[in-house]
Parts: C-alpha cells; sequence; structure tokens
C-alpha cells in the first residue's frame, strides 16, 4: 500500500470515527507502511508473523522460487484454509455442518486449477536455470 493510500484510507477511517494509526511492517525482509485501526496492532503483527512464517515454510521447501510466487501460494493456502473454517471442516477433513452456502467442489477445482499453473510456471522456470 502507497503512502497515498494510506493517507486515503486514513482519512476514510478518521470520517467514520475510527483512530487510524499508521505501523510499518516487515514481510520476507521489504518494508511497508500501513494503516492499522487504533486496538488492532496487535492482530495486524500476528497476521505478518504467520505470513512471514508460511512464505519461509514455502520459500525453504524449495519447490517455489521468487517472493512474489511464494506469496501467491501462502495466499491459496490461506484462503483455502479460510474456506474450510467457514465451511465448517475440521482439522482432520471431517465435515461438521456448513456456516455458509458455497460450491465447494467448484472451489476445490479452482485451487487446484490454480495451483497447477502455479506448480507449471515454477517448473518451467526452473528450465531455465
Amino acid at each position: 500500500m502507497s503512502a497515498a493510500q494510506d493517507v486515503t484510507k486514513e482519512s476514510k477511517n478518521a470520517k467514520l470515527g475510527k483512530e487510524v494509526k499508521g505501523i510499518t511492517i516487515n514481510v520476507m525482509g521489504r518494508e511497508f507502511r500501513v494503516a492499522a485501526p487504533d486496538g488492532e496492532e496487535r492482530q495486524l503483527v500476528a497476521s505478518v508473523d504467520l505470513l512471514n512464517k508460511k512464505m519461509k515454510e514455502i520459500r525453504d521447501s524449495g519447490k517455489v522460487v521468487g517472493n512474489e510466487r511464494i506469496a501467491i501460494m501462502v495466499a491459496l493456502n490461506i484462503a483455502h484454509e479460510h474456506l474450510q473454517t467457514l465451511q465448517g471442516v475440521t482439522a482432520n477433513g471431517a465435515a461438521k455442518t456448513p456456516n455458509i452456502s458455497v460450491d465447494e467442489a467448484y472451489v476445490r477445482r479452482k485451487m487446484q486449477d490454480m495451483e497447477n499453473m502455479i506448480e507449471k510456471a515454477v517448473s518451467d522456470q526452473e528450465k531455465l536455470f
């Protein structure tokens, strides 16, 4: 998020009566300045810690090269976990009563298609080296 976007977001939140602070975060060695509503700084820092942990896990696996591709894989994994949580799927894969109405098979197919495309792109790039 750019400084201009930060200021715009801060202005919008100020109009809504929310106090917003600018906070600097570090993701994979790169610093970013983002807006954090008052009282949500700890949650933002925890989110950054989770993001860094997952990005390092994927980077260290050696299967994905480049921070952008690593970020995409992490985003897909987090989105998948989030959808499972919303749909009431437990950690061991057992289904609970769904909380939302989502075409699970469609979402799984789309996520698999995206993962396949990323794996192919990474594989093609590895052939260059």
